[in-house]
């Protein structure tokens, strides 16, 4: 893989989501709500959030305040396989047209230590 292909994939945008928690909440209940309806979320304010990339969990964080907007400040971001691999192909992919994961991992990595 050349140097060019490197930067192409540098520019690849993904989904980054950061959860500030999940539940399962019957269907009934969804029809119920209103504005200014609260539906908790089970987990402490204090609590770390789980960040994601492609809807698979790479790492965590803390909701910080960056002028009027949100952010999170990254606590902890895993091994650079495995973000590399987040990126990849879903579980609903088409297994034919997967990239191997180590290789993308690899080759990626070969060009940015």
């Amino acid at each position: 893989m050349s140097s060019s292909d490197l930067r192409r994939i540098n520019t690849i945008e993904v989904p980054f989501v950061v959860v500030l928690g999940e539940r399962p909440i019957k269907l009934r209940d969804i029809l119920s709500w209103v504005q200014g309806s609260i539906v908790e979320l089970g987990r402490d304010a204090e609590d770390e959030l789980d960040i994601r990339i492609n809807n698979k969990t790479i790492g965590s964080g803390t909701a910080v305040k960056v002028g009027e907007n949100f952010g999170v400040q990254i606590n902890f971001c895993g091994d650079p396989h495995k973000r590399i691999e987040a990126m990849g192909p879903g579980a609903d992919s088409n297994p034919d047209e997967e990239m191997d994961a180590d290789a993308l991992a690899a080759a990626l990595l070969d060009g940015q230590i």
